[in-house]
Parts: structure tokens; sequence; C-alpha cells
């Protein structure tokens, strides 16, 4: 049934898009635009985009489309090649530089340069890497400034997306970041829980639910 879904979703994009909004009559840089958000939401959108025509081939295969992708939302079975990875990084593709930021600090222990990474995501406005970068600030140097850029709806649903990432392969984090957590706890009993206890409960997430990234895809190839 999901192929057949897959296959109807396909089907919709190649006939019915390119029939109902004619995406082929606007100028060349509106279409590049059209791509480039595609890219964004979906890649399975930006396949069947890519197949609909030669023109929308061309403009899907831009370097430039590269930037957009998000590449953690990319179907698992479709195993991106190494050198696609390394082209996204190249375009500074926010996705990228955010799983480099992650692998940097919490697995090679690298924490200027990985905190480097997730800011430059976070600045794009990426909102796995605006979330793994507040956490990250809050826990290791108590800094709470980009908690002002969430509502609780949001820090919700972001914290459920990056939590919910499964890319360790049984990896354990390293022993500062243990050394914090154990700290968060012996902290957090008693009457301390009722002070922003939000927050708390947030952090309480994170560092029950994170997991550093493996090293299958080391980051420093790129």
């Amino acid at each position: 049934m999901a192929e057949l879904s897959q296959i109807s979703l396909l089907s919709y994009i190649n006939v019915t898009l390119l029939d109902y909004f004619p995406i082929l009559e606007l100028p060349e840089e509106i279409q590049a635009l059209v791509v480039e958000r595609v890219a964004v939401n979906s890649f399975t959108y930006l396949y069947g985009l890519r197949t609909s025509c030669k023109s929308m081939k061309a403009l899907a295969e831009r370097s430039r489309v590269n930037h957009f992708y998000d590449v953690l939302s990319v179907p698992r079975r479709l195993n991106m090649p190494h050198e696609l990875f390394k082209t996204c990084y190249a375009e500074r593709n926010p996705s990228k530089l955010y799983m480099k930021g992650v692998q940097f600090f919490f697995t090679f222990n690298l924490q200027e340069e990985g905190l480097t990474f997730m800011k430059l995501a976070a600045d794009e406005g990426y909102e796995r890497a605006v979330y793994t970068y507040a956490m990250t600030r809050k826990i290791f140097w108590g800094d709470e400034e980009y908690f002002a850029r969430f509502t609780r709806e949001s820090v919700d649903r972001i914290g459920k997306l990056v939590r919910s990432l499964k890319w360790a392969w049984g990896l354990s984090h390293g022993d500062e970041f243990r050394a914090k957590r154990d700290e968060f706890i012996e902290n957090s009993k008693g009457d301390k829980m009722c002070n922003r206890c939000f927050w708390i409960k947030k952090l309480g997430l994170f560092f029950r639910e994170f997991e550093p990234m493996s090293v299958i895809r080391d980051t420093r190839e790129w």
C-alpha cells in the first residue's frame, strides 16, 4: 500500500500539478524559486517535479537546490549517496550544518566547532538546530537567550521531532554530558522543581532522549 501511495503521489505531481498550476508559463527565475520551495517542503515532491519534464529536471539539478533539502526528512530507504551529502554541505545546507554541529559537539567533543555549526544552522531558521542549540547553550553555559524564540507549543513539537531521531546506533554521550545530566537530576528534586517548571521539564526530556550522532557518516570528511 505504501508503494501504491508513493506512485499515486508522484502521478499527482507529474500530471495534476502541472495541469492546474502552469509553472512552465512562469519566468524561469520564478520557476527556480518554486523548485527551491518544493525542495524545502519535501524530497519526495521534488523528485516528482524533477521527473515531470526536462526543464524541471534541469532546475532541480542545479547545485543551488542542494541548499534547501532537509536531509533528515529524506526517507532512509533512499540512502542518499555520500557525494550528495558533501554537495549539500558545500551549499551551506542548514540541515547538513546541523548534522555536522551535533556530531562535532556531542560525538567528537569538539565543542567550539560544533556549537558554531549549530548556530549557523539555527540562524538560518532551521528548527531542529534552534532547539538543539538552545538546549546545548543552557546545559553547558546556563544561557537561556534562545528560549525566547519558542512558544510552548512550538518547543513541544520541535523537541519531539529532534528527540525522535535515533542516529546514535548504541553510541553513548561523553562524560561531560552525563555529568551535566546527573547534576540536573539531582538539582531538580524537591522544591527546586517548582521554579521554571516548564523549561525544567523540557531540559529533562532533552537529557533523557537526545542521542549523539554515530560516526557511520563522518562529517569531518565534508
